[in-house]
């Protein structure tokens, strides 16, 4: 395998932006809905779209991680018995888990760095199943 440098290394963590992208904003609109109900899931699923298509444009690995750790939250509350639909925050954690364990392929700390979110979701899906 050969080793990235320069441009293609600052880049790596686009490589798995895909399947987070595609699935999470439905989900997390309608995690947000639960919480903050003035606003439509469309409207919400618009807005959601839009801030990840930023931050895949615009954005850093660490906006990026920060980004999946404020979703990590949301599933925790679920978690926690907050609102939201616990299938659903399953589906949210299940994304961000599978995205963090990748992480570990990638050059950089993204791995060492999300290890605290990955011991929070893996409690947090184990109680979410249980519901």
């Amino acid at each position: 395998m050969r080793a990235l440098s320069g441009r293609n290394r600052r880049l790596a963590w686009l490589g798995l932006t895909p399947d987070p992208e595609r699935l999470l904003p439905g989900h997390v609109a309608r995690l947000r809905h639960a919480r903050f109900s003035g606003t439509s899931v469309a409207d919400l699923e618009i807005a959601e779209r839009g801030r990840v298509e930023r931050l895949i444009l615009h954005g850093t690995p660490r906006r990026w991680l920060r980004y999946l750790g404020e979703l990590t939250t949301l599933v925790v509350a679920v978690a926690d018995g907050g609102p939201g639909d616990p299938h659903t925050a399953r589906e949210v954690g299940d994304v961000i888990r599978h995205h963090h364990r990748m992480l570990i392929g990638l050059p950089g700390p993204g791995y060492q760095r999300t290890g605290a979110q990955r011991a929070a979701l893996d409690d947090a899906l184990l109680r979410l199943e249980s519901r």
